[in-house]
């Protein structure tokens, strides 16, 4: 689940945004959610600092002390991962987007079809997805979520999504087999356009009907 933040002081225009993205969500079958918004930078600061965020659209106008700038350049100090989607209103400050290395801008008034070609990308991005591998360690969505590859079953293309089945619960991300298939220990084959399996962990191949069974009665 990929968690959406949004900030600007202007209340009318979050519940517009808002109201758009959820329609970009549900006419993409994206797994995505607007975890928060708010129109004080200060709170928004807060909130980012104890929560997972995954994209940040945020208004470089603000009413306050701080401006969207000042946010950006606060949160990328100790966050270099967060998607940053500056708003403005102003077309001269979009080139602000590349010196605090935001992921793109959109400029007021926000028109849906330019706001979905700006929120596709993001949920194919490495770094929303799988980061890393370490060992027999898989780190999905910005690193907070570590699975240990003994533990897989199985992985399962799911349209735009993946999903890692494993001994104790199933795992869902935005990637496809090409950005790590290459990476897996060699104990995992691909045995179906749309599996992956640890052999490890296989209890039985029932070939009458193309099932492979694991333990806890899971299957593929």
């Amino acid at each position: 689940m990929l968690n959406f933040v949004l900030c600007d002081d202007s209340i009318p225009s979050l519940k517009r945004l808002s109201k758009l993205l959820e329609s970009i969500f549900i006419k993409n079958n994206i797994e995505a959610e607007i975890s928060y918004s708010a129109s004080n930078p200060h709170d928004i600061l807060e909130y980012v600092e104890n929560n997972k965020v995954d994209v940040l659209f945020l208004d470089i106008n603000l009413n306050s002390d701080l401006t969207g700038c000042d946010i950006a350049d606060l949160i990328r100090k100790s966050n270099k991962n967060i998607y940053i989607i500056f708003l403005t209103g102003h077309l001269e400050y979009a080139l602000l987007a590349y010196k605090y290395k935001t992921f793109d801008y959109l400029v007021k008034p926000i028109v849906a079809e330019r706001l979905e070609e700006t929120i596709l990308p993001t949920v194919s991005l490495p770094s929303l997805t799988v980061s890393a591998w370490s060992n027999q360690f898989i780190k999905l969505n910005n690193n907070r979520t570590i699975i240990n590859a003994n533990d897989i079953y199985y992985i399962k293309k799911d349209g735009m999504k993946l999903v890692f089945c494993t001994n104790e619960d199933n795992y869902e991300t935005y990637s496809s087999f090409s950005k790590f298939e290459d990476c897996l220990p060699d104990n995992f084959v691909r045995c179906h356009k749309s599996y992956i399996v640890n052999t490890q962990n296989i209890v039985n191949i029932e070939p009458s009907n193309n099932t492979i069974l694991f333990a806890s009665n899971n299957s593929c």
